[in-house]
């Protein structure tokens, strides 16, 4: 925002000066309303432009829904994967090469187990249209024993603000946690080193995600879910391997991208499942191998939620007033 300078007279110079006062106000006012209304065009216009430079279309993906791994090993697994194009697999042209179809493949190795996939996530989807996805959830035949949800984009490119995003996350989780369900969101990546943005809008861009993600993951433990930070996959990695972490559009993950997504969620996943057999008493510790825990953090859950927006593949669990952080991405020196 530019200045905007006031110079005011003296009192011995003129009389009235209260409305003098309010006049200069008034003034300085239309100046900032101004150069804030100016601002805003420019955006506009950017946003206008980083939008044809991605491009839409209609095209979607196969279906990824269905069972993955051995049907006659293990009990069955239903998983429900909500949200935006992230979680769709925009740009994909196989069923298995979309997070469902990863999240499907992953879980049933992992776990070793048939695990049944449904996704109802939208390309284009914000956080009021989980409500609508987690009905269709809900009404499965077979009751879901997890959900997946990713989401917060289009929140960010619709200037939705991130209190409100939050609220509508920690209804949706806490609805889904009321029917049985576990919750693992994946918080919204970091839209900072998206190639068609321009600036200002890019830097806004940043900003306004890392805010979104921090409010999402204390929201998802507020409703007795998980948080998963994706702050860093559109990072570093993306940022010097542009050519093959994204897909056409320069704005969606290639296959590549998606997995490296992927491979963050799943031991989240994972290990939700485990606690919800261990807590229904499905498995005994010793029917279970030994399992290495990665390094925790305790701290404030505002505070967890703030770190964990900085870094990718951070899992949050809330105890009380507290959150637990579990590094779980792996680091990739090289892509393939």
């Amino acid at each position: 925002m530019l200045p905007v300078t006031v110079r005011t007279v003296g009192a011995r110079n003129y009389t009235g000066g209260m409305a003098n006062s309010r006049k200069i106000a008034t003034v300085a006012a239309m100046g900032i309303g101004t150069t804030a209304m100016s601002a805003f065009a420019v955006l506009f216009g950017e946003g206008a432009l980083a939008r044809r430079a991605i491009g839409t279309t209609n095209e979607r993906p196969p279906s990824p829904n269905g069972m993955y791994g051995d049907e006659c090993v293990g009990e069955l697994i239903s998983c429900i994967v909500l949200g935006d194009s992230a979680a769709v697999g925009y740009g994909m042209t196989s069923a298995d090469a979309t997070p469902p179809g990863m999240v499907g493949l992953g879980l049933a190795h992992v776990l070793d187990c048939p695990v049944q996939i449904t996704s109802f996530a939208l390309v284009g989807a914000q956080t009021s249209d989980l409500d609508a996805q987690i009905d269709l959830g809900l009404d499965l035949d077979i009751k879901p024993d997890i959900a997946l949800i990713v989401v917060g984009t289009n929140d960010v490119t619709h200037r939705v603000l991130p209190n409100e995003s939050a609220r509508r996350l920690e209804a949706a989780v806490r609805r889904l946690g009321d029917a049985g369900c576990e919750v693992v969101v994946a918080t919204c990546p970091d839209l900072g080193t998206i190639a068609p943005l321009p600036q200002p809008l890019r830097s806004i861009a940043r900003v306004w995600s890392r805010r979104l993600a921090a409010k999402q993951a204390v929201a998802a433990l507020a409703g007795g879910g998980r948080a998963v930070s994706l702050g860093g996959l559109l990072g570093p990695i993306f940022a010097s391997r542009a050519d093959v972490m994204f897909g056409e559009d320069n704005f969606h993950p290639s296959e590549t991208g998606y997995a490296h997504m992927v491979s963050v969620v799943i031991p989240s996943l994972a290990a939700a499942i485990r606690d919800k057999r261990t807590d229904a008493t499905y498995a005994t510790a010793a029917s279970e191998p030994p399992r290495t825990e990665s390094p925790r953090i305790m701290l404030p859950v505002a505070e967890a939620a703030t770190q964990a927006a900085q870094h990718a593949g951070t899992e949050l669990v809330q105890t009380g007033r507290w959150a637990t952080l579990r590094r779980r991405r792996r680091t990739y020196d090289t892509v393939s």
